[in-house]
């Protein structure tokens, strides 16, 4: 085993390699499969790579972790760690247990931020971003894109007003330069111990806008409405299926007895959520599609009321508040031509809803 130590740095490096050379997302190493690289949203061995054995997956997860890391990494089943690779890339990792062997998935985060215009954003996130106070929801599935979406949008604030941006991140993705704000980016496990306790203290760091990564639990959630509704931005990201759903899920994490009370601030604090689904482009490469639901008085009273299943009428009707279904965006990118009807139906709940040619208004003659 020890006569591999060397060698070993190589063949990570050389797994990234073709993952980079491949335009690839993510890299999995698992037991009893070659290594395994995911271009366009679908998983496929490298060529030509025999399958991996228990030894070969400890030897290159040992190969990117640091010493004091591979202690913890002993006592524990699973870990999650990031590095950087080459120039051109951070890699966020996690490796985990599976039948008494390890796995380990890379995932590749290019160094270069994609701007707004390149990630074809919505101009009604664009402009909540832009506004000093409120909570911007970002949700969907994993992978789909959306720490992409907050840092183009971090980059965008970073670009445009004089902030003080503070990140809590698990692990930290895409590195951010002092532009116009100064931006102060701390990761869970390296320089705060725990998601709580970055919470605790930041708002004795004097933010202006704060980026809390995952809700991932009751706490999570009333600190990020709080901090919203004390005078500042909050950028937070949630696991949902649509607009509607990530509304009903944090009130639903919440005793009988404080739903209300959560509604009520919800309702004050939001500005906008924002579900966004990947899609494997005609051709290859991904692009997004996005759902939009701006928090107009209209919403804030169904917020308020508990009655998030009539939010889908507002967004279908919300169109000049800068509201759009999922269906809308799947629909604009069939017509372009940028994706086939298919991918755009397997991505949606209401299929049916999506256009294929674009609707002709019928001039009515006098």
């Amino acid at each position: 085993m020890h006569t591999h130590l060397n060698a070993v740095g190589d063949t990570i490096d050389r797994l990234l390699d073709v993952l980079w050379q491949h335009q690839g997302t993510d890299l999995l190493l698992t037991v009893g499969l070659p290594p395994m690289i995911r271009v366009d949203g679908a998983l496929t061995p490298i060529p030509d790579a025999r399958p991996l054995e228990s030894e070969d997956t400890d030897a290159l997860l040992r190969e990117v972790l640091t010493p004091d890391q591979v202690k913890v990494w002993d006592e524990q089943y699973e870990f999650d760690f990031s590095f950087s690779w080459r120039e051109h890339a951070r890699i966020r990792g996690n490796a985990f247990t599976q039948r008494g062997v390890t796995a380990v998935a890379l995932r590749m985060i290019p160094r270069a931020i994609p701007s707004p215009d390149d990630l074809g954003l919505p101009q009604a996130l664009r402009d909540c971003a832009l506004m000093h106070q409120g909570l911007i929801l970002m949700t969907g599935p994993t992978g789909s894109g959306k720490s992409t979406t907050l840092a183009s949008l971090i980059d965008l604030i970073n670009s445009r007003r004089g902030a003080h941006i503070i990140t809590v991140e698990d692990p930290i993705e895409y590195v951010h330069d002092h532009k116009l704000s100064a931006v102060n980016q701390r990761e869970v496990g390296t320089d705060t111990d725990n998601f709580h306790d970055a919470l605790r203290s930041v708002l004795r760091e004097d933010p202006d806008v704060l980026l809390v990564g995952e809700m991932r639990d009751l706490e999570s959630i009333q600190f990020a409405l709080t901090v919203a509704e004390t005078g500042h931005l909050v950028f937070a990201t949630l696991h949902t299926n649509d607009t509607a759903q990530s509304l009903a899920r944090m009130v639903d994490v919440f005793p009988a007895g404080q739903q209300e009370q959560i509604r009520v601030q919800l309702a004050a604090a939001l500005s906008c959520v924002v579900y966004q689904r990947l899609i494997p482009r005609i051709g290859g490469g991904m692009v997004a599609a996005y759902e939009v639901l701006t928090a107009t008085p209209a919403v804030r009273n169904l917020i308020k009321e508990g009655k998030t299943h009539q939010l889908r009428n507002s967004l279908v009707t919300g169109a000049q508040d800068g509201m759009c279904t999922l269906e809308t965006s799947l629909s604009a990118l069939v017509q372009a031509g940028v994706v086939s009807v298919e991918e755009a139906a397997a991505r949606s709940l209401h299929p049916k809803e999506i256009e294929v040619r674009p609707r002709i208004v019928q001039a009515v003659r006098s």
